[in-house]
């Protein structure tokens, strides 16, 4: 029943609103889907959403707790959701909000808040570190491409891949790229590739597509599977928008199946134009090498040392003549005192010697070969010998005679 009221006797403002409160909450809870237009993230206690609906411009504030949000995964802004909602009046400003009691991602957005869910739990795993990437070889043997049969993707990377180096070998292997069975298939050709001892890097290719046709390459499985591998991989999925996990645990992503071939091959224009400034480098360095020795060896062949090699050699002979000289007569000095010290000696030892006593005219008395220097050694009777210069003579002594001092 309408409430009795008029200008002199209006109803309180709190008692409409009460009555309005209590009308609005005998609704109740309702299923809606709208998409978030704005989230408003505080700090513990209520949070706040707008929601918009999908066709027309009709949009509602939805408060919820934090438990609430959380529990619905990575929410952003644009994604659509379906909420459990229950109207309701606050008393203090009479606004109609929507008390949100449950919130969960619908259509992409609930793939999405899966694959987010996934992709933290991976992460923190360590499938994703950088440490365990491993670097593509410069020129692999052969390259695995495991790629939907006679698909765009296919095309691309070969056909790219054979302009940057035409002699590059593939092996390829054709799998389901979306649907039920394509993780099971992409599966099969990797195991098979890296049974291949040539092959040296893969290449998964995928054109684009929606978020349901990229889910295979998001599937948890697959992404094990990668991780575990010993050969390098390469995930060249959808176009640079499009980020399945398979792109953060590849060892390396190309944001297209025509970028992977650019990733995986070098270019032979390119690198045959850097042999040759190489080879132009190194011919250059031999040049001014060979150069800088031939102005070295000129410096030698210019020092007076080498232009005339017998000059030292002259020089030296000169002062060996002079010291050669100067030997000869020092050594004749020496050799002519000596030599008149040796006679001066001979002449002593001449003067000095028996036989030039008895050449002086003197005689050597001797008894038995002992000498008589005195007459008192004799006695007559005795048989002497007396040496002369020329011979000797034996006499008897008849009589001796000392001389008187």
């Amino acid at each position: 029943m309408p409430l009795p009221n008029s200008p002199d006797s209006p109803q309180p403002l709190r008692e409409v609103v009460r009555l309005t409160k209590d009308w609005v909450e005998r609704l109740g809870a309702v299923w809606v889907e709208g998409q978030l237009i704005e989230i408003k993230r505080r700090a513990g206690g209520t949070q706040f959403l707008t929601l918009r609906d999908t066709l027309a411009e009709v949009s509602v504030t939805l408060s919820t707790s934090t438990v609430v949000l959380d529990a619905a995964g990575p929410l952003t802004e644009g994604t659509v959701v379906a909420a459990w909602v229950k109207p309701t009046v606050w008393m203090g400003s009479g606004r109609l909000t929507f008390e949100c009691r449950e919130l969960r991602p619908s259509g992409e957005g609930r793939l999405l808040a899966a694959i987010e869910q996934r992709k933290r739990m991976l992460q923190a795993e360590g499938l994703f570190s950088p440490e365990r990437k491993r670097r593509l070889p410069f020129l692999p043997r052969r390259i695995g491409l495991v790629t939907g049969a006679n698909s765009a993707a296919e095309r691309d990377v070969l056909e790219n891949v054979a302009r940057r180096w035409p002699a590059a070998r593939f092996e390829v292997r054709h799998a389901a790229v979306q649907g039920p069975f394509a993780v099971e298939q992409v599966l099969a050709a990797l195991r098979d590739l890296e049974q291949q001892p040539e092959v040296d890097v893969i290449i998964v290719a995928r054109g684009g597509g929606s978020l349901e046709d990229l889910l295979a390459f998001s599937d948890e499985a697959l992404v094990r599977a990668v991780f575990a591998m010993r050969t390098p991989v390469v995930s060249a999925i959808g176009h640079e928008t499009d980020n399945p996990i398979l792109d953060l645990v590849a060892d390396l992503r190309a944001s297209t199946p025509t970028d992977a071939a650019k990733r995986v091959v070098p270019d032979v224009a390119v690198e045959t134009a850097a042999l040759a400034q190489a080879l132009s480098r190194l011919r250059r360095a031999v040049a001014g090498r060979v150069e800088l020795e031939q102005r070295r060896l000129a410096e030698l062949r210019s020092r007076p040392v080498l232009r005339d090699p017998s000059a030292p050699v002259t020089a030296h002979l000169e002062r060996v003549a002079t010291l050669k000289g100067r030997l000869e007569r020092a050594a004749d000095t020496v050799l002519r005192d000596e030599a008149r010290q040796v006679s001066h000696l001979i002449s002593r030892i001449r003067a000095m010697s028996p036989q030039a006593t008895l050449q002086r005219g003197y005689a050597i008395v001797s008894r038995d070969h002992e000498t008589i220097a005195q007459a008192g050694q004799t006695a007559p009777g005795e048989s002497l010998t007396v040496q002369f210069v020329d011979g000797r003579i034996a006499v008897d002594v008849t009589s001796v005679q000392e001389a008187r001092p």
